[in-house]
């Protein structure tokens, strides 16, 4: 969905007016930012109440395949702005300025960015007759489908991008090449849909980035307090990827404003702040704000190639107004010892006038080496609640997982913790006491607990398939015949419903056993069975 000034492409795309007035607010940098010339940014709002889910539904047959942080989140819009502000003295206000917004339900931060970009200077200068080209193009786009090389046209551009898959191996980008043949018309080639220049972002905190991946991964309360919506939104949307391939499942807000619809929720003392991570560039969240345990004040980012001066840690009370210098304002303890190994090479690269692009490249993969070390025993501990197979009876109910355990997780770690795949020292138990109470984990696990359940039923489904079921049919009566039929097509419908990982010959077989059954029961309870749903 594209919307610029009182515009909306396509025509039939409905906000409720609550949207439309935050999506107005967080499409322009607040008036203290001084943003000359062009201007890209993120922000992300929440979807009000009430709407019709049907919207983005057609995306969800693919979310299946996507990575749990590439998942559209179904609570909330990801707004996409170029904003462009040049003098203009035959305006009254002596400024041209406008903003293009590019609305969607998929984080797809890089992929978006560069459709504007190709789009936005055009409209500017053409208008409305623009948009509606560029929307005919984005409607003969293929269906967005992971692991597939996608080319998408616009506007006389052709892109080629590929969305990862949940398959692909973490921290390897798959590369989207030229061919030989047929390639003349590729415009664009897009190493990465989401990924964000993580150095740059974190370049003026790097000394201090393994104390910010734990307040990530803690889900503690963090505000970025930076002079543009443009350093807010990307370092905010850097944080969030630190702890990638885990999902950050609390809000997180890449460009907050005070006339956001949430604004009092979010700055309240009259209750602790919540777990969000918010961007601001307005200098009255300094005082607002004064009250949140951990707030990372930055400077303007550098271009590619220049470095800013690293910022110290400091204690909260010298946090008085925007104005205070850069630096992050926490009393926060780390868990862990600061890896001084990676923070040498890091500065090093710096030393070395190394691209930033390398220095992310390093950081992203420290970042994931820490985040997999971390999540590892979690997952092994977590496979253990799995019932053995030889438990699951095609005659009972699937089994139940065991229960999660703290404890129990914690005497685990002795033996097959983030010892074994890591080299930092610290209070790795601490840090995991600390996680378990998080909204992280409990996302993480709801997710996981989910997949495990999903494969108990589709296991389930395998055994009753390898049953005899019409000899079955043949001791029993009619009643507990026809019972079963409704319990087999129930299974075969939620199947399809929540997309087990079911094989599809399973799938063929059960409607086969089904069709059998059937065809052994009388002629009217045939017809009765036939006419409820599927076969």
């Amino acid at each position: 969905m594209l919307v610029s000034a009182g515009v909306i492409y396509p025509q039939h795309s409905k906000l409720t007016d609550k949207e439309k007035t935050n999506i107005c607010y967080l499409s322009f940098p607040d008036s203290n930012s001084g943003c000359l010339g062009d201007t890209q940014f993120c922000f992300r709002f929440r979807q009000s109440s009430g709407r019709r889910v049907s919207l983005h539904c057609l995306l969800d047959q693919f979310e299946k395949d996507l990575p749990v942080y590439l998942k559209k989140d179904p609570a909330y819009f990801y707004g996409y702005v170029y904003f462009r502000q040049v003098r203009d003295k035959t305006l009254k206000r002596g400024y041209f300025q406008k903003s293009l917004v590019l609305i969607s339900k998929l984080p797809y931060i890089h992929f978006f960015h560069t459709v504007l970009k190709q789009i936005a200077p055009e409209y500017f200068e053409k208008n409305e007759p623009y948009l509606e080209a560029a929307c005919n193009d984005v409607d003969r786009w293929p269906a967005p489908m992971p692991g597939k090389t996608l080319h998408l046209p616009i506007m006389g551009v052709v892109m080629k991008v590929r969305i990862p898959t949940c398959h692909d191996k973490p921290g390897t980008t798959q590369i989207v090449q030229l061919t030989q043949q047929g390639d003349t018309h590729i415009s664009v080639i897009l190493p990465t849909v989401h990924e964000v220049d993580l150095f740059r972002c974190f370049c003026p905190v790097f000394l201090h980035s393994q104390m910010l991946w734990e307040l990530v991964l803690l889900g503690e309360p963090l505000v970025v307090m930076a002079p543009s919506p443009s350093e807010s939104s990307e370092t905010v949307l850097a944080l969030v990827n630190c702890i990638s391939p885990l999902k950050y499942f609390s809000d997180f807000r890449p460009y907050f404003t005070i006339h956001d619809s949430e604004f009092k929720e979010y700055t309240t003392r009259t209750q602790a702040p919540p777990s969000v991570i918010l961007g601001v560039t307005n200098p009255f969240f300094a005082k607002t704000l004064q009250h949140w345990p951990h707030i990372i004040r930055i400077g303007d980012l550098k271009p590619a190639g220049e470095i800013p001066k690293q910022v110290k840690v400091k204690k909260l009370k010298n946090l008085k107004t925007l104005d205070s210098k850069p630096g992050v304002y926490t009393s926060y303890k780390p868990y862990l010892n600061r890896d001084e190994e990676i923070m040498k090479q890091l500065q090093k690269g710096v030393q070395q006038k190394r691209p930033s692009e390398a220095q992310s490249v390093i950081l992203r993969r420290y970042f994931l080496e820490l985040t997999q070390s971390f999540i590892i025993p979690l997952e092994r501990y977590v496979a253990s609640l799995m019932p053995l197979q030889k438990s699951i009876s095609p005659w009972k109910s699937p089994p139940q997982l065991r229960q999660f355990l703290p404890e129990e997780f914690m005497k685990t770690l002795e033996k097959t913790g983030p010892q074994l795949t890591s080299r930092i020292k610290g209070d790795w138990i601490g840090l995991y006491r600390h996680f378990l109470k998080s909204p992280n984990f409990d996302g993480w696990f709801k997710t996981r607990r989910k997949e495990m359940t999903q494969k108990l039923e589709a296991l389930h489904l395998e055994a009753l398939c390898e049953e005899d079921l019409l000899h079955w049919t043949q001791k029993h009566t009619e009643v507990e015949t026809v019972d079963l039929v409704l319990k087999l097509k129930n299974k075969l419908l939620q199947a399809d419903r929540e997309h087990l990982p079911v094989k599809p010959d399973t799938m063929e077989k059960l409607r086969t056993h089904i069709d059998a059954i059937i065809l052994a029961l009388p002629e009217d309870l045939q017809g009765i069975l036939l006419k409820t749903g599927m076969t």
